[in-house]
């Protein structure tokens, strides 16, 4: 344990995601020994990162604008929609290059023990823009996780009997990965999901 302004700086550093106590540690001394432009730099950078980055008010995702570029982008395609739980989700899938549709960020997955439930969520507002537009394919993409399956679950339940063809992202087997490591879960998914060949 440090004295004063120091450890409160340790302390911070550590409250950050994947940021362990010998981490925010290492960090904290880092940024003692940087030049005092460089440590002011990244305190503008954190003051103006919080006071213009917003939500979209049409999908959730991170913007400057009211409306992010996914929304306002004419080339999108506009019948599609990508549920994903968090921003970072997004751009995850734009790094393939394989989806040219528009998103919905939920702000999380519902999680009954850290008390969050579809209320919690930004389903409502996928709701709305569900039965407001010419929405014709709406693709689940949230994560392989037991949250991220009870969000999936809840929202086909939502949306039965809507006109919309819902898909659900395939999981199974990474490239790289070996049989014998994988879990009886992703294994399984494996097989579910096989495609033919010849």
């Amino acid at each position: 344990m440090y004295d004063g302004v120091i450890q409160d700086l340790i302390d911070e550093l550590g409250r950050l995601p994947g940021v362990g106590p010998k981490s925010a540690q290492r960090i904290a001394f880092h940024l003692l020994e940087v030049e005092e432009d460089q440590a002011a730099k990244l305190a503008d950078v954190l003051r103006e990162v919080r006071s213009k980055v917003r939500f979209c008010e049409e999908c959730g995702n991170i913007s400057e604008e009211e409306r992010c570029n996914f929304c306002t982008n004419p080339a999108r395609d506009q019948h599609s929609i990508c549920v994903v739980e968090e921003s970072k989700d997004v751009q995850a899938i734009e790094r393939t290059k394989e989806f040219r549709g528009r998103y919905h960020v939920l702000g999380g997955a519902i999680s009954p023990i850290a008390g969050i439930g579809p209320d919690q969520l930004r389903i409502k507002s996928l709701m709305s823009r569900l039965s407001d537009s010419g929405i014709k394919e709406l693709i689940i993409a949230t994560n392989p996780n037991l949250e991220g399956e009870a969000t999936a679950t809840y929202l086909t339940r939502m949306l039965a009997g809507m006109d919309i063809e819902v898909f659900k992202l395939a999981s199974g087997l990474p490239v790289g990965g070996d049989l014998e490591y994988a879990d009886e879960v992703t294994l399984g998914r494996a097989f579910e999901g096989k495609r033919r060949v010849n």
